[in-house]
Order: structure tokens, then sequence, then C-alpha cells
């Protein structure tokens, strides 16, 4: 692959994160808004056309008076109402679609021009697929808001779609930066053998932050302390392990749930912390992994400070999708630093 062709393909693959952080964004919005039960129905080809006529309009708006979430939380709010969150879960899907298009017609050209390997088109032949399959995950999310008396969908099934966005959204990301950089930037290797193991653990925290944030959006246990640090004068709650088994308490407890996040979220910044403090301090690691360093540190102080307004404003519906899409920026500066600092291995062209 010529170095042309890297920035080209590169760049293409960052446009697609970019897209997909902007999926993230709309899906909080989607779910802050409560919009996302409005369309009832899963149409991957003729879901793209919306309603055209006022009978339409009145045939789907009829359609959602049928499920809990219009008698319980909705009753009353007449067609103009359903027509505003009927266009925000429709923005949602169309944009899904969309980024099919941007991933699968360009990679189609650069396979019949002979731009990219037979193991690099498997991999992103591979990323499409599991972008239809996010599509279907996310319709089996929300097939589960249909249920009696429920008013949202189950957070089980919400982290499922959120994990399943931010697995796919870290491997093209990678794959971005494995094929602009194909080869390590520190300049000593040896460098890097304490800060690597501290930046793996903090991507491991940070995806368990990311979890335990899904489960707060999905239980709205954000909306349950909004005082910081200590919850209702605490600092663990009073009813943390109210449930049994134990383990419920992470998922449906939404006290617990809420202190796990913020826990989590803590000891997040902590270990970053020790990134940068032992990172930093090593000789050897290059301009580009030090810079790295720096970006990851604002990016979780950035994080932590918007994950303390979200919770003190109690969740609007702006700070709670910025937010939501933040923790995508700051995953993904956590993988800058674990590509800066990764050993010599052979890279996808």
């Amino acid at each position: 692959m010529t170095p042309a062709h890297r920035r080209l393909i590169s760049t293409w693959l960052f446009v697609l994160c970019f897209m997909l952080l902007g999926m993230i964004a709309i899906g909080g919005v989607t779910r802050l808004t409560g919009s996302g039960l409005s369309i009832m129905d899963w149409q991957p080809v003729s879901g793209i056309i919306p309603p055209l006529t006022h009978a339409e309009w009145e045939r789907l708006f009829a359609l959602y008076q049928t499920i809990p979430q219009y008698h319980l939380q909705h009753e009353g709010f007449g067609l103009e109402g359903f027509q505003r969150i009927f266009w925000a879960e429709w923005t949602h899907r169309f944009w899904g679609r969309l980024m099919g298009l941007v991933l699968l017609v360009p990679l189609l050209w650069f396979v019949v021009r002979g731009m990219i390997t037979r193991a690099l088109a498997v991999r992103l032949f591979a990323f499409f697929v599991l972008g239809a399959l996010q599509g279907a995950i996310g319709w089996f999310m929300v097939a589960s808001g249909f249920r009696p008396n429920s008013t949202a969908v189950e957070p089980v099934r919400l982290v499922l779609h959120l994990s399943a966005a931010l697995a796919l959204y870290a491997a093209i990301l990678w794959t971005a930066f494995s094929i602009r950089w194909p080869t390590p930037v520190a300049s000593a290797p040896a460098a890097t053998r304490l800060v690597r193991p501290l930046a793996r653990v903090a991507v491991g925290l940070l995806c368990l932050t990311i979890i335990a944030g899904g489960f707060t959006a999905g239980t709205h246990a954000g909306f349950l302390f909004n005082t910081f640090p200590l919850m209702d004068g605490r600092l663990i709650p009073a009813d943390y392990a109210r449930m049994t088994p134990f383990w419920l308490n992470w998922v449906a407890n939404r006290a617990a749930v809420q202190f796990d996040h913020r826990l989590l979220a803590t000891l997040t910044v902590l270990s970053v912390g020790a990134v940068l403090l032992v990172g930093l301090r090593a000789r050897g690691l290059g301009e580009q992994a030090r810079n790295a360093l720096l970006l990851l540190g604002w990016a979780v102080a950035i994080q932590y400070a918007l994950g303390i307004t979200t919770l003190l404003l109690v969740v609007p519906v702006w700070a709670g999708a910025i937010h939501q899409t933040f923790a995508a920026v700051l995953l993904g500066c956590m993988l800058y630093v674990l590509h800066c600092l990764r050993t010599p291995r052979h890279s996808p062209d």
C-alpha cells in the first residue's frame, strides 16, 4: 500500500469513526427524549423513507398509541408531539443506514482498484456485517420497550447496544491508526514496558465505567442522587445491597448502579493519572506518544467534569448526550495512546 493510499484509506476510516460518534450522540438524544419507541417496526430498506402523507402519519400515530409508553408517559400529546419524537428516532436509524453506505461503497471501489490487500478487505467487510448486526441489536433493544407497563427499553439490552457500537468504533479506529502509522512511533520501545500495562488497565476501567454508565442510563439512576461527591449525605448509599442475589444490585438497584458508575469513573481518572505520571517521565517515547498522553489527560478531565455537570443539573438532554458521546472520544484517546505504545508487529496492509 502506497503512502498516498494509506492516507486516503485511513482518512475514510476516521470519517466513519466521526460518524459513529454522531450516531452515539443521536442515540443519546433519542434515549433522553423517550423517542426510541416511536417507530413500531423494523424495515431495514423501506424504513429509509419517512411518512409522506397525513394519512400515513395518522396510521403510525395510531400504532404508537397501542403501546404502554404512550398511555403512561405521552398520552394526550397529539400528532405534533408524536412527530417530534418520531423524527429523532428516524434520524438515528437513517444515520445508521447512511454509515453503511459510506462504509460499503468506498470499500467496493478500493477492492476493485486493488488498493487494499485481501486481509484488510475481509476485515473491512466484517465491519460492515457487524454494523448490520448492530441494527438488529438495536431493534432487539427497542422491542423490549413494548412490554406491558413499560415506558423504556430493558437496561441490559441498552448496554448491549451501546457496547456493540463502541466495540465497532474501537475496531475501526484501531484499524485506521494501524494504516496511518504502520510502524511504532516510540523511539525507545523499552520505555513503554511500564506505561503500556498501566494504559491497558486504564482502558479496561474505562470500558467498565461505560458499561456502568449504560446501566445508569437504562435504569434512570442519574436522576436519583444529584449531589457530588456524597449521595444523600453518604459516601456509599444506604441501600446499596438491598437486592438479592447481591449481583443484581449492579444492574437493577439504582443506588448501587449510580455509585458503581461514580466509583469506576474515579478509578479511571486515577489510572490515567498513573499513566501520565509514568509515561511523561519516561525517556524515549517520542513526540507523538507524549502528545497522545497529554491529549488523554485533557480528555479524561473533561469527561469527568461532564459527568459531574450532568449529575448536578439532573441529566438535561444536552449534557447527557455530550457526556455519552465524549465517553467514546475518551476511549479513542486511550486507544491512540495504546497504539503509540505498541510493539512492532505486522500491520493490516
